[in-house]
C-alpha cells in the first residue's frame, strides 16, 4: 500500500482539480447507483480518491464506509465533508484485501476507477463478494485497458517501476465481466457510454440472496 501511496498522494491535488471528463455519464452512473440505495444501506467505497461520489451519495443512505490507498486523497476527502456538512460518510486509509470488517457487513459495495489499477483484481472482486450480504450490490466503474490501449502493455511495467505509470491491470470488457461471474456474481447491468471504448464500463453485479 505504501508504493500505491506515494504515487496517488503525489498527484491527488491535481486529481481533485479535474473536472469530470463526462458529465452526463457520471450522473448516469450517480442515478442508476441510487436505485440500489435505501436510508438503512450500509455502504463501502474502496478507492474512493478524494471523495466526491461518497460525499454525493451520502444523504441516499445510512452509511459510507470510504477509503483508499493514497493518504493525501483521505486528507482531500475528510476536508470535502467537512465543508459539504456530510457527517454519515467515514473515510479510512485503508486497503480492501486487509480491511478489519466482517464478511456480510455491506448492503452495496462501490469500486469506481479502480479495478483497472490493481495488481490482482479476481482477489479483490472476491474479497468484494464476501464483504456483501446476500442479495447486496457491488457496483464498479472500469477502465478495460485492453479494449482500448492494449499496445501500452508491453511498457506498463517499466512506466510503473520509473514512476511515470501506476499499477495497471490489463483487461477487456469480456474479462471484467467473467472475473465478476466466476466470483459468484450475477451482473445485471453491463453499460458503455455510445459503447464507445475509451470510456470506463459501469456494471452492477449482484450477489445471490
Amino acid at each position: 500500500m505504501a508504493e500505491m501511496s506515494r504515487f496517488w498522494d503525489r498527484l491527488a491535488d491535481k486529481y481533485a482539480a479535474q473536472p469530470i471528463a463526462d458529465e452526463d455519464a457520471y450522473q448516469h452512473k450517480l442515478e442508476v447507483t441510487r436505485s440500489h440505495f435505501s436510508p438503512q444501506s450500509q455502504v463501502l467505497e474502496f478507492g474512493c480518491g478524494t471523495g466526491s461520489t461518497a460525499v454525493l451519495h451520502a444523504p441516499f443512505v445510512n452509511h459510507i464506509h470510504a477509503i483508499d490507498f493514497s493518504a493525501r486523497m483521505i486528507e482531500i476527502c475528510t476536508k470535502k465533508a467537512a465543508d459539504a456538512g456530510v457527517s454519515n460518510v467515514s473515510f479510512e486509509r485503508a486497503d480492501i484485501t486487509t480491511l478489519d470488517v466482517a464478511d456480510q457487513t455491506y448492503d452495496v459495495v462501490m469500486g469506481m476507477s479502480i479495478l483497472h489499477l490493481l495488481k490482482d483484481r479476481q482477489a479483490v472482486i472476491a474479497r468484494v463478494f464476501d464483504l456483501l450480504k446476500p442479495g447486496g450490490v457491488f457496483i464498479s466503474s472500469t477502465a478495460c485497458l485492453s479494449d482500448n490501449v492494449g499496445f501500452l502493455k508491453p511498457i506498463a511495467p517499466l512506466g510503473k517501476a520509473i514512476g511515470l505509470l501506476p499499477q495497471l491491470n490489463f483487461m477487456s470488457r469480456t474479462e471484467l465481466r467473467q472475473s465478476l461471474l466466476d466470483a459468484g456474481f450475477g451482473v445485471e447491468t453491463d453499460w458503455q457510454p455510445g459503447d464507445d471504448k475509451s470510456k470506463a464500463v459501469f456494471m452492477v453485479a449482484r450477489k445471490p440472496g
